[in-house]
């Protein structure tokens, strides 16, 4: 059973960082390609960046790009989500997920495993 636990999240002021970590048990970081979503209340789950299981190519939604980094400790089996210049519509449930197939980073139906969810919260 694969599981993914996610970290790093909280209250922060707008303009601030957050560095959220995705824990993956039972799985390398090699095998599968993962993303982050994130779900705002009252708002479906949206994408925001993804990684290709090599660690070769990286996909950003385009309300995140410039200010977020995907990246990746294999030896750590972990997933990390650097989250810059936050802005208080970045405010969110912000979830990792795995993949098994091939690469299809914004599609949200199509990953196989989610973790729990941290919160992210940016006071303007």
């Amino acid at each position: 059973q694969v599981q993914l636990v996610e970290s790093g999240g909280g209250l922060v002021q707008a303009g601030g960082s957050l560095r959220l970590s995705c824990i993956a048990s039972t799985l390398t970081s090699t095998t599968y390609n993962m993303g982050w979503f994130r779900q705002a209340p009252g708002k479906e789950r949206e994408f925001v960046a993804a990684m290709s299981r090599s660690g070769g190519s990286t996909v950003y939604s385009d309300s995140v790009k410039g200010r977020f980094t995907i990246s990746k400790d294999n030896a750590r089996n972990t997933v990390y989500l650097q989250m810059n210049s936050l802005k208080p519509e970045d405010t969110a449930v912000y979830y990792c997920a795995a993949r098994v197939g091939l690469w299809v980073p914004r599609a949200r139906d199509d990953y196989d495993y989610w973790g729990q969810g941290t919160q992210v919260t940016v006071s303007s």
